[in-house]
């Protein structure tokens, strides 16, 4: 399944390659909620409450009431999570709060990721699991903790039901998605497994939902390389 991705900073739709560079920015949001509304499921992305650097809080709640969301971005708290889901949206993507290091050594916040599932239902909760080089990047893909996808995973899958792999290396590069890697992570978990980064033909769609994984996409969507 093919989830179209919104991510909002400054107020705009936008496209960042590997979570930097500003490549698309889009004001025309009636046009995008339009053209998404025939999907059911659309991945909603708070940019600068991601990045500590604001919010589009009002954004993300108009769209959130008109299409079907995953929303993350800034969620840090429980109390956070019951109002992004009091707004309209399906689901919670949590990532940076799931994750500490402490001298060196990464972490799951299992006592976070059990509270927020005991508060909110784990059905509401997909657990970002965003990765660069290998390792666990957090706070807006500035930081990275020394702990792997692979060590992440098990520990985070009682707590929720799906998982949100971002391939930082190939984001917003269309390049294509490591497939290997897709079915690597599959096979660590039962739960709904998304992955996002550099994702670019219906083909790859194709092999992945095969996989029993659904795709991400956003550059790829916006660019009309795939169908929206």
């Amino acid at each position: 399944m093919l989830i179209p991705s919104i991510d909002l900073l400054g107020g705009k739709i936008v496209q960042l390659v590997q979570g930097e560079k500003l490549k698309l920015a889009f004001d025309d949001f009636e046009y995008w909620i339009d053209r998404f509304s025939k999907y059911p499921l659309v991945q909603l992305i708070d940019l600068d409450a991601a990045m500590g650097s604001g919010d589009n809080s009002e954004l993300v709640t108009q769209i959130a009431k008109r299409l079907p969301c995953q929303v993350g971005g800034g969620i840090r708290n429980v109390e956070r999570a019951k109002q992004v889901l009091n707004a309209g949206a399906q689901r919670v993507i949590i990532g940076s709060s799931l994750f500490t290091e402490e001298s060196g050594i990464g972490r799951v916040n299992t006592n976070f990721a059990s509270e927020l599932a005991d508060t909110i239902g784990t059905g509401h909760i997909v657990a970002g699991i965003d990765s660069r080089n290998g390792r666990i990047a957090i706070k807006g893909w500035k930081a990275q903790v020394a702990l792997t996808p692979d060590e992440a995973i098990p520990q985070l899958d009682p707590y929720a039901a799906a998982f949100l792999y971002t391939h930082i290396d190939g984001e917003g590069l269309m390049q294509g998605f490591p497939i290997d890697i897709a079915i690597r992570l599959r096979a660590l978990t039962q739960r709904e497994l998304i992955v996002a980064g550099g994702i670019r033909s219906q083909e790859e769609i194709d092999v992945l939902g095969g996989h029993n994984i659904d795709a991400v996409a956003g550059m790829a969507v916006y660019t009309n390389l795939l169908p929206a």
